[in-house]
């Protein structure tokens, strides 16, 4: 049997909300039993995509994700719910079973990540099914149809992770352990910036610049300045001190980042 899974990669979302429109497209009043009945117009989206900005003018990062059902191993909609209302099918995908599930309002308290939703007039709780009904048939998830970037893939979890394995897939909220089903690849953290001159005050460009742990002396970063002379290094974690070093023509200059935020170390001449 196939066990689903998805992989989203946030480096390729171009924040085009194509899958918003598909979903409510497909699943506005219409209903798909025994998994759900139809999605009000207004009120619900069940995937949506997460925008965030990090750092300042003018060293500014966008990043844009979209968050759906997690299907996660350790549901916290099943054990909220009464009577059998939400399960976890064998395959992986949790559904909330729209008959059993009237009025139990509970269950969308329960989730962490905000993915569940109530219907005021079926009085229902309603969420993202991975489009069971189109994976039972052998078919692809609307949302994966209508990524332009190929952003999301939804299959099979063992050739899902061993694809996005090189990329070190990553929880969204780890800190809920709910063991979700979806992973993220490029989920955005925390980057040291700056920009290269040279001793008259012009952009330096091919400078090398390595950005080292200092507690591990492990190289996290390796780049050469851009032709504005800057240098990007993304993913750091914060809490940690990071070395950046910069050498060009024979010059060399060391600084020292305790990251407690996206840090910009603005001009810096060599």
């Amino acid at each position: 049997m196939v066990n689903y899974a998805a992989v989203i990669d946030a480096t390729k979302c171009v924040d085009c909300r194509n899958c918003v429109i598909v979903c409510k497209d497909t699943y506005a009043l219409n209903d798909y039993p025994p998994y759900s009945a139809g999605m009000p117009f207004e009120g619900q989206k069940w995937i949506h995509v997460e925008n965030l900005e990090r750092g300042t003018y003018p060293k500014v990062k966008f990043t844009s994700y979209p968050v759906l059902c997690q299907q996660c191993d350790d549901p916290p909609c099943v054990a909220a719910a009464t009577g059998g209302a939400v399960y976890k099918r064998d395959d992986g995908i949790v559904i909330i079973d729209p008959v059993k599930s009237k009025g139990q309002q509970q269950i969308v308290d329960s989730c962490p990540y905000g993915v569940i939703f109530w219907n005021d007039d079926a009085q229902i709780p309603q969420k993202c099914t991975f489009c069971a009904q189109r994976l039972d048939q052998g078919e692809i998830p609307r949302c994966v149809m209508a990524c332009p970037v190929d952003a999301i893939k939804i299959g099979d979890y063992t050739q899902i992770m061993r694809n996005a394995a090189k990329y070190g897939p990553a929880q969204y909220h780890p800190e809920y352990k709910t063991q979700p089903r979806a992973l993220y690849i490029g989920l955005p953290k925390t980057f040291i910036t700056g920009a290269l001159v040279d001793s008259s005050g012009e952009c330096l460009k091919g400078a090398r610049v390595i950005a080292t742990d200092t507690t591990t002396k492990a190289v996290v970063g390796d780049t050469m300045s851009d032709p504005f002379g800057d240098f990007w290094f993304d993913g750091l974690d914060v809490n940690k001190t990071y070395s950046i070093t910069i050498s060009a023509a024979g010059n060399t200059k060391t600084t020292s980042v305790t990251l407690s935020t996206n840090t910009n170390l603005g001009d810096i001449q060599l």
